[in-house]
């Protein structure tokens, strides 16, 4: 990970790791018991990419963790707080700034407004001009790491009845839509056994209105200020780039949106800890959806480092991450074959 093959000195790096669901806990299996998942060593892996990121010529802007950074076993033997205390002193030496994405986890551990309160809470201070929607518990923000390139961080928990108070208004509109697409008494259970309606499921959720309104109103300045954006969220939007399992449930408004606008060049995610990727060549937008810590053996990796360019981006890889070449223009121009 320390060498990126492009010659050419690039705008920023930034780190990116996804799933680390670190637990106390001894190795176990998935919710549908096909894949292993190492608890204990994820933590390893974490140290890992963060000695990675230390020794890295170019040092990382910032470093993008993409959600369920503990798993919600930690719930169950009551050391949510502990496990969470013992991955944030890890990444308290990375050597940027952590910009955390919150997932399903992260709502098995944490309450929203104990989310909102804590370490995991990375969102600029209000009047930095970076915030979210007026709403007020809409995790979402954006920042720009240099001149003309912004990167968004999206609420993909916005709508779900996890991390809501099960009397909240939010909760019961969440669990209605849950209910309107899956009959299952186990809602955690997917509603079809093939196909895009799986992603209505309680272990996903989606994003508000309020917060649509709010990303098109940051897309439109982008693209008026010709400004790149990356947005970032936990679950993933393209049905291409990923299992239809672990979609956002208004996976479709989200993609709308974003071929709505022109500056958007690349949406990444977790959630789905196979990965995946897609070019959606309509809109020129890179869907990338990294691989899972969790579920990745001891004496592998699973995390990257992002090389930004002005017409393209470069992902050195490590582990279960493979290297990909991520250009901003389709089709290319003859420059940027290599």
């Amino acid at each position: 990970m320390e060498s990126c093959p492009i010659e050419d000195g690039p705008l920023f790096t930034f780190g990116v790791i996804a799933d680390i669901q670190y637990a106390d806990i001894d190795d176990g299996f998935n919710y549908t018991r096909t894949k292993r998942r190492y608890y204990r060593s994820s933590l390893q892996l974490l140290m890992n990419a963060r000695e990675s990121w230390s020794r890295s010529a170019v040092k990382p802007s910032f470093i993008l963790q993409l959600g369920d950074i503990i798993d919600g076993f930690n719930k169950q033997h009551d050391s949510s707080d502990q496990a969470l205390d013992t991955v944030m002193r890890e990444l308290s030496t990375c050597p940027a700034q952590v910009h955390h994405v919150w997932g399903n986890h992260e709502f098995y551990n944490f309450s929203r407004d104990t989310l909102m309160k804590s370490k995991l809470n990375s969102s600029p201070p209000c009047d930095s001009g970076g915030g979210g929607p007026d709403t007020g518990d809409i995790y979402a923000y954006h920042f720009n790491p240099t001149p003309k390139f912004k990167i968004v961080v999206l609420d993909a928990y916005d709508v779900s009845v996890l991390g809501r108070t099960v009397s909240s208004v939010q909760y019961n509109n969440a669990l209605n839509i849950l209910k309107e697409h899956n009959s299952n008494e186990d809602l955690n259970q997917p509603p079809a056994e093939e196909g895009i309606k799986r992603k209505f499921v309680k272990f996903n959720g989606g994003f508000s209105r309020d917060q649509l309104n709010w990303l098109d109103g940051v897309l439109s300045l982008s693209d008026k200020n010709e400004e790149r954006v990356l947005i970032v969220s936990h679950l993933p939007v393209h049905p291409l780039s990923t299992e239809p399992i672990c979609l956002a449930w208004n996976s479709e408004d989200v993609l709308a949106l974003i071929g709505a606008h022109g500056c958007v060049v690349c949406f990444m995610a977790g959630h789905d800890h196979n990965g995946g990727y897609h070019h959606d060549r309509d809109s020129g937008v890179h869907h990338l959806t990294l691989e899972g810590v969790i579920e990745t053996p001891p004496d592998s990796d699973a995390s990257g480092t992002v090389w930004v360019y002005e017409d393209r981006m470069f992902l050195k890889g490590s582990g279960r991450t493979a290297d990909r070449l991520l250009l901003f223009t389709w089709p290319p121009d003859e420059t940027q074959i290599m």
